[in-house]
């Protein structure tokens, strides 16, 4: 087994790397890693292709002998590189799969925004049935695109592939980021452009949580997935009969309800809260299809994001790097 993995060096990259490496149910498999701007420390098990996918050659030299691909290179709202690199470095792998005698399984890490996050009003659950709904920009087109991409080539060609559609991916310290009123936010929304300026000075010296609300004044639910939980769904898709040519939600059990997060913090840590209005829409993904097919289970809950996030301390060698905004 020889697995390329895109976006090597992201945070589901390494984590899912390791993961390969410790798990002895694939002590046999071997790792290529593409890399572009980043690189990897070779080993016996672990070899690196230097490039970008959107070069034909190179997505071509990096899928030579490959049995499996986990495709995680993306681009954010970059404009100039999202057709290149999301579809057309897409393309050519896919290319190269299918011509590959070698090639056995193309796994897909989708995310939310192909289905529209937080934007739009869904009347229940998102199941894997939604039907793809971007929100504005370039990287949520993308995400539809990939998924597209991946599934028009499982019907023109009998591909064995399969796509791991996850929300907002959080490890270490993320999740405690995505709450601050200070400049150090991970991702959206900025809270500290919400609120007057010297609002947001105090409530980010303070640690205030800020409590979101959704279009209708209730507290915003917004779905989550702890980077471990989405390797282990990954490592449950690696080469199970049941999930060729299937999608699955891969998410906590239920999703983040801004108002549980405010009342966790202040019970356990003593934090204030402060109400933001938003016009985003609450909605919660249902993984019951991975659960099913793949016998799969998020560990992490409410309680035990938040206390991860908080309890976490950084060593000194370990500085926190935010490569994306979200």
């Amino acid at each position: 087994m020889l697995i390329l993995v895109t976006g090597a060096t992201g945070k589901v990259g390494r984590t899912f790397i390791d993961a390969v490496r410790g798990d002895p149910r694939w002590k046999q498999a071997k790792i290529r890693a593409l890399c572009h701007n980043r690189t990897l420390p070779e080993d016996a098990r672990l070899s690196v292709v230097k490039g970008s996918i959107a070069d034909r050659a190179v997505a071509e030299a990096a899928m030579r002998d490959v049995t499996h691909v986990v495709h995680l290179a993306t681009c954010k709202e970059t404009p100039e590189d999202v057709v290149d690199v999301a579809v057309g470095g897409l393309f050519w792998l896919l290319e190269a799969f299918r011509a590959s005698k070698a090639a056995r399984q193309f796994m897909l890490i989708g995310g939310d925004a192909a289905i529209g996050h937080f934007f739009y009003r869904h009347p229940g659950p998102i199941t894997e049935a939604v039907p793809h709904m971007a929100y504005p920009g370039c990287y949520a087109l993308s995400k539809v695109l990939e998924e597209v991409m991946l599934q028009q080539y499982w019907i023109q060609y009998g591909i064995d592939g399969c796509i791991l559609r996850a929300p907002w991916i959080m490890e270490k310290d993320d999740f405690k980021h995505t709450l601050s009123f200070g400049d150090d936010v991970f991702g959206g929304p900025v809270w500290k452009d919400l609120v007057p300026a010297a609002d947001a000075k105090r409530h980010a010296t303070a640690g205030t949580v800020p409590l979101l609300l959704d279009a209708d004044g209730r507290p915003l639910k917004r779905n989550f997935v702890h980077v471990t939980d989405l390797v282990s769904a990954m490592l449950a898709a690696l080469d199970h009969p049941r999930a060729k040519q299937q999608l699955f939600n891969i998410c906590m059990d239920e999703p983040v309800d801004y108002g549980a997060v405010a009342r966790h913090l202040q019970k356990t840590r003593g934090l204030a809260a402060v109400e933001i209005p938003s016009a985003y829409h609450s909605n919660w993904m249902d993984n019951a299809k991975a659960k099913d097919f793949l016998d799969w289970r998020p560990h992490y809950d409410l309680a035990k994001l938040i206390d991860a996030a908080y309890d976490y301390q950084r060593a000194a060698d370990d500085p926190r790097k935010v490569w994306y905004p979200g």
